[in-house]
């Protein structure tokens, strides 16, 4: 009999227990689900709110760190790690003491705690996994969901949505790639789920052995997560695929409720609230996931690279990953291949490196600001657009974004215009400055500001 190790890091989310009924409900075989979560709770978070909701069959299992409390729900097993939310030290860290319950399930779901559910989505998700066998020994369904609002009607009695893939945006200065989602073309008639660049934090299938032998680094904070994870799952020999039918929903917004980074501030722990400020972990972060791409700036103070068995593995290398991906690290750059969306290993091999190298686009993410006392938004009355520019070190245009006056003004705030211009460019072009201007409808410069960057 198949069973499923579900895992779920739940943070202060009343979404918590509607996503468990939901997950259970429209299993069809629930009595197969172990679901562990990470409840990370505030005071106001007790189990009092389970038992009301039907959860029975309570039982309480002393453990260091952390107690959990296991209840039974229409058949499905719920384990609830017990986290005060001072204690959490982040995303990453709430996932890998899940993955230290793992008990030899067949197969392992990782989610977030705010989902909505198709029928059936257990069995489905297995018939895909199986469907693949023939042509991989271990595939890895994953993908960005599609949206849903908890005060809405179910989605899923809104008829089928489309099924999503990942696709890249641009790498950021600090080094993690960001991602976002696009419809699989012609996903109606997709026979079976499509090969995949990328590993989704909030919806991963797999065998189950993959919650053993590739587990969240703990020294992870959150950015960095998917594309290490994605990485590292190619690297132990993990195929990724895209699921051709759109299986379950995702909130993304969680508006009107805590983050870690609302609770975990200076003021927490200056206070000996919390034992780390969240940008104290995350810069440590995002360090090491730099130092495991080998993406570490020279002039850069050493960045501690994560143990060997939150590396890489050895059924693939890095340049592997690379080659299939079209992406390179090194020069934060991506094949044209990648930008179109087109399957993966489409692009230049990386085995002729000359030919790699010039079908690279460099990514660039540049942090526009400027202070209303050398350009403010507000006084130009008659603007009707804001235009953004990177420039070559001649002062040539390298890549311009226009946008509203009503739009622009949004990235102001006290006092201060602040956005972030991303593009892509050859790998021999690097931007010296940017210019920001206010132009009216005759694209008249009515305000101009230039800041060189810094090397």
């Amino acid at each position: 009999m198949s069973t499923l190790f579900v895992q779920i890091a739940s943070y202060r989310d009343p979404e918590l227990i509607p996503t468990l009924h939901d997950l259970v409900n429209r299993a069809e075989f629930s009595g197969r689900l172990r679901i562990v979560v990470s409840w990370q709770h505030g005071t106001d978070e007790t189990l009092g709110g389970f038992f009301l909701e039907g959860f029975q069959k309570w039982r309480l299992q002393p453990d260091q760190p952390f107690c959990v409390h296991t209840f039974e729900l229409r058949g499905a097993t719920v384990e609830l790690i017990d986290i005060p939310h001072e204690l959490s030290q982040g995303a990453c860290w709430a996932r890998n003491l899940i993955q230290q319950r793992y008990q030899g399930e067949t197969y392992t779901l990782q989610l977030d705690s705010h989902h909505r559910f198709v029928p059936h989505w257990d069995t489905q998700l297995i018939a895909m996994q199986e469907q693949l066998r023939a042509r991989s020994p271990k595939p890895l369904l994953t993908a960005y969901l599609p949206a849903y609002t908890p005060a809405a009607p179910h989605p899923g009695d809104q008829g089928a949505s489309a099924a999503l893939g990942m696709r890249f945006d641009r790498f950021t200065p600090e080094s993690p790639i960001f991602f976002r989602a696009f419809e699989l073309p012609e996903w109606q008639s997709l026979p079976e789920p499509v090969p995949a660049r990328f590993y989704s934090g909030h919806f991963t299938f797999a065998d189950g052995s993959f919650a053993r032998e590739v587990q969240h680094d703990p020294e992870y904070f959150f950015h960095g997560e998917e594309i290490s994870l994605a990485v590292r799952a190619y690297t132990h020999g993990y195929d990724l695929y895209h699921p051709h039918r759109n299986l379950a929903w995702h909130e993304y917004s969680r508006e009107g409720r805590p983050k870690f980074w609302d609770d975990h501030d200076g003021n927490a722990r200056d206070a000996g609230r919390v034992s780390q400020a969240w940008w104290e972990r995350n810069a440590r972060s995002l360090a090491r996931n730099r130092a495991l791409f080998g993406m570490e700036d020279a002039s850069a103070p050493a960045a501690e690279a994560p143990e060997a068995k939150y590396g890489f593995g050895q059924a693939r290398t890095l340049a592997d990953y690379e080659a299939y991906a079209g992406i390179s690290f090194s020069d934060r750059a991506v094949q044209p291949e990648v930008i179109a969306c087109q399957p993966p290993g489409a692009g230049a091999p990386l085995s002729d490196p000359a030919s790699w190298r010039s079908t690279l686009r460099r990514s660039h993410d540049l942090h526009i600001s400027a202070h209303r006392s050398v350009f403010d938004i507000q006084a130009c009355t008659q603007a009707t657009q804001v235009r953004v520019r990177a420039l070559r070190a001649d002062g040539s245009v390298l890549h311009e974004d226009t946008a509203t006056i009503e739009s622009s003004r949004s990235h102001c705030k006290n006092d201060w215009f602040d956005r972030r211009l991303a593009f892509l460019c050859d790998l021999s072009e690097q931007p010296a400055a940017y210019q920001i201007a206010a132009l009216d409808a005759n694209q008249t410069v009515l305000a101009k500001f230039e800041k060189a960057l810094t090397a």
